[in-house]
């Protein structure tokens, strides 16, 4: 058959049959981000097609007669593509070569709006040449210019990069009013966020001078002033205040004279506030209490209201409560537990936590539920049914679904690359065959975070059911480092001190031999190895040395510590100089830890025999000028760690009680020490002493994701004397600072106080006998990620340093205040900096100590 015409085929208008000549959909917009599977993409770019005139609007339309003819399609034909793939839009239209296809039909104007759906073009048409049976198909496409640049006006450079990612904005996507609409919409929001709500997004799209096609777009930003809650007003209440439920608010607050108060709006937080409203109308009794509706209006151009309504109802009391479906637990037990009894005010709140249900759920708190949790039902389940009787009582029936006993199938380990398997299973408390507990899963999720060698944030069990009373537990942890290098450098005793070590965290000495182990060392037996140094030339050096298995022998947890060290201080200040003078020390300890099962696994106990010799020659500066000192001491520390984990704890606490005691040499060698013609070299040859150590520490979390921490913070020391006329000259406190002062010669204790200089507090020249010291932090995280932890925090401090325990007194304290920042890098472990603000006078002065700035190294506890 002959070519009967050439015509423009208007499908998307098409009936029975074709009655218009082209065939044109207005403009519609696609996001850049957003591509169906198969549509290609500007990194995949065709070549362009040769450029063709379109079929003429006026060519003759094809007369059908009414009835549907089979055609088959020859060939298709893209035109106006530099972009896309056209293979890929012949696919997706559905328009391929060699199918066949009725006309009249939807056929075309479904072809048609697929390539409308793309959302990459502002113009489809298609075209058709008929021969016979054969139709070739003409498709006409008009791309989208590609925006090569997005840019912002009005704004930081930091704030633009902040946007750029927000937003993920790329180069290269179409360009559409849907692409603008919706950035201006993120961008409003993002600086609503920050308090921004009146600020404006203006728009300018501009051609590229060299890239046909290519435009850049350009959002002018005018952030207008910060708008602030002004005034936050309540409606319908009459059992409590205004000012008394704006206090349930967590997070929204109206302006006040606390500037340091977050005043403005963020509605998810808004929404969150609300909740906690009506969790404290149903905490004291109002049951169906409600917030009717809310309001937020403009005050002025800087100030916006909130008005909220609330619905208070009926204050309800509990009338009888019973327990259904227990058997395992007698109800007398369960319901000592509960602690709600007949007569009480219905508290929601309080219900719900000592059931262990719904968001009030402590994983490891006591409540009815930990009860089943803890003794292998898994699947147990508590829900309390409510029933309200009369205008102002309810009955509260708790049903108890317990199921059957888990037992532990398996327990998997994934992740672990660095750490043997067997280190990591000797710190758990859960094995197969045993039934499930939900104390000991807990326990092992915190022993897991505490070794250090893994991502805190992350460690959580997979529990999964494989029967109806089996379950596997699966361990997937994320590997962060944990080896330390330090270089550091401190002020002391008039002179700068540098220091360089190491830590080893996942040392193994039984594969120093093995071949192939040394990558770059034997790893994953957890034990530890530290040395250190430090040193000022000729005039300071010290050496330390220390190593650490937490497992002897591999069986038991019990811990061997064996510690070295050495200092030498003299006075040849310069290479070519002489020293006349010196004060020299040695050192080393041995030590064994046991973990404990009484009164509960959280304690351990350790003791430590250490000998240390000290030889002096001509130190003018100190009690004793010449001689040697031997101190042989035994040291027993009782403590209990309960922390979650160690570098940003959010729960738990921690303890430790020490006593470290020599000999009593005194007592027994005849000598009269009250003698004033007695040498010191004669008086002080056996060190004896006793010291006692108390500190304590304290984490709560104040917020319900935890991120807002609460520490508290007590501590206390004594050196005591078995003679009064033979007082020890070392393993004293120096009291003020932030603990850097650079080398420790004598022994002594450094207790950080900020807002006081290094050793400020000590009342006398030769440190302290005894201390006492408090700090309250409020802490809150910015960064918590492996590869670096980063808090914020507030304190408030106050401690003391005094002569003799007759001095002694917990209520006499300097005060301070500031706050600070940590930085956690596995590499070098915890760096920080504190600005403090003394209230109170140092030690032997009258002027306040004012502000001081604080480094910091290292976890303090």
């Amino acid at each position: 058959m002959n070519k009967l015409c050439k015509l423009f085929l208007a499908w998307a208008l098409l009936a029975p049959a074709a009655r218009d000549t082209f065939a044109q959909q207005p403009a519609q917009a696609v996001p850049a981000t957003e591509r169906t599977t198969g549509v290609p993409t500007a990194e995949q770019p065709a070549e362009p097609a040769e450029a063709e005139s379109p079929f003429p609007e006026d060519a003759p339309l094809l007369q059908f007669d009414g009835t549907p003819r089979r055609y088959y399609i020859r060939d298709v034909k893209i035109h106006g593509v530099k972009y896309l793939n056209p293979e890929i839009l012949k696919s997706s239209a559905g328009l391929i070569a060699g199918d066949s296809v009725y006309l009249p039909s939807d056929f075309i104007a479904n072809a048609i709006s697929r390539l409308w759906s793309q959302r990459f073009f502002s113009d489809v048409k298609i075209g058709a040449e008929i021969e016979g049976d054969n139709l070739d198909l003409q498709v006409f496409l008009q791309e989208r210019p590609r925006v090569m640049n997005w840019k912002f006006e009005g704004i930081t450079k930091g704030k633009q990069k902040d946007l750029l990612e927000k937003l993920k904005l790329k180069r290269g996507g179409a360009l559409s009013d849907y692409i603008i609409d919706k950035n201006i919409k993120l961008i409003k929001a993002y600086w609503a966020e920050k308090g921004f709500r009146n600020a404006e997004v203006d728009v300018r799209i501009e051609n590229d001078s060299v890239r046909p096609q290519a435009v850049t777009v350009i959002f002018g930003i005018d952030k207008k002033d910060k708008v602030k809650i002004g005034k936050i007003n309540f409606r319908g209440n009459e059992q409590f205040t205004d000012k008394r439920l704006r206090r349930t608010f967590k997070k929204t607050h109206q302006k006040s004279i606390n500037f340091l108060r977050n005043t403005k709006l963020n509605e998810s937080d808004f929404e969150d506030d609300k909740e906690l409203l009506i969790d404290f109308y149903n905490s004291h009794g109002y049951r169906n209490a409600t917030v009717v509706r809310d309001s937020i209006y403009p005050i002025d151009s800087r100030r916006l209201g909130i008005d909220i309504e609330v619905s208070e109802g009926n204050k309800y009391y509990i009338r009888n409560v019973s327990w259904v479906g227990n058997s395992v637990y007698e109800t007398e037990e369960l319901q000592r537990m509960f602690g709600i009894s007949k007569g009480e005010t219905y508290d929601k709140k309080t219900m719900h936590k000592r059931l262990g249900i719904q968001k009030e759920t402590d994983l490891e708190a006591m409540s009815v539920s930990s009860l089943y949790q803890n003794n292998g039902y898994l699947m147990s389940q508590i829900e309390p049914a409510e029933t309200i009787v009369g205008p102002d009582s309810i009955d509260i029936e708790v049903k108890v679904f317990e199921g059957k006993q888990f037992t532990i199938n398996n327990v998997g380990i994934t992740g672990n690359q660095r750490v043997n398997d067997e280190v990591i299973r000797r710190e758990m408390s859960i094995y197969p065959g045993e039934l499930y507990d939900r104390s000991l899963l807990m326990r092992t999720l915190r022993l897991l975070g505490s070794m250090g060698h893994f991502n805190p944030e992350n460690i959580a069990p997979d529990i999964r059911p494989v029967s109806n009373e089996l379950v596997d537990i699966n361990w997937a942890l994320e590997e962060q480092a944990s080896d330390q290098f330090n270089i550091a450098g401190g002020w002391g005793s008039g002179t700068f001190v540098g220091s360089v070590g190491i830590t080893l965290n996942n040392l193994s000495i039984r594969n120093f031999f093995k071949k192939g182990a040394w990558r770059p060392y034997p790893m994953g037996q957890n034990q530890r190895l530290s040395i250190s140094g430090q040193t000022n030339g000729t005039y300071y050096k010290a050496l330390s040395l220390s190593f650490t298995d937490p497992w002897l022998g591999g069986r038991k947890p019990n811990s061997f510590t064996l510690q070295a060290h050495f200092s030498d201080q003299n006075d040849a200040y310069y290479v070519w100089q002489k020293s006349t003078r010196h004060f020299r020390t040695y050192g080393a300890a041995a030590g064994l830890g046991k973990r404990l099962t009484w009164p509960d696994p959280y304690f351990t106990l350790y003791a430590e025999a250490s000998y240390e010799r000290y030889s002096l020659k001509n130190w003018y500066s100190f009690i004793m000028e010449n001689g040697s000192s031997n101190l042989l001491s035994f040291k027993v520390v009782l403590a209990r760690n309960s922390v979650d984990q160690p570098i940003y704890p959010r729960r738990g606490s921690e303890f430790s009680a020490s006593v470290q005691a020599t000999l009593p040499y005194s007592l027994w060698d005849g000598k009269n020490y009250s003698s004033p013609t007695m040498s010191d070299q004669e008086r002080y040859r056996w060190i004896e002493f006793h010291k006692w150590q108390f500190k304590a520490q304290w984490f709560q979390a104040l917020t319900r994701n935890s991120n807002l921490v609460l520490m508290l913070r007590a501590e206390m020391g004594y050196l005591g004397s078995y003679n009064k006329h033979k007082v020890s000259p070392f393993e004293r406190f120096e009291v003020g600072g932030d603990g850097m002062t650079g080398y420790n010669m004598y022994g002594i204790d450094i207790i950080a106080m900020r807002g006081y200089e290094d050793g400020a507090l000590d009342p006398g020249n030769y440190y302290s006998c005894g201390y006492n010291k408090y700090t309250a932090e409020l802490r809150y995280p910015v960064i918590l990620k492996p590869s670096s932890q980063i808090y914020v925090l507030g304190f408030l401090e106050g401690g003391n340093a005094f002569d003799s325990w007759r001095d002694f007194s917990p209520f006499k304290i300097k005060r301070s205040a500031g706050f600070g920042v940590r930085l956690y890098l596995p590499v070098v472990g915890m760096l920080g900096i504190d600005w403090g603000y003394g209230f109170d006078p140092p030690a032997n002065s009258t002027k306040k100590s004012g502000s001081q700035f604080h480094f910091v190294m290292g976890q303090q506890f």
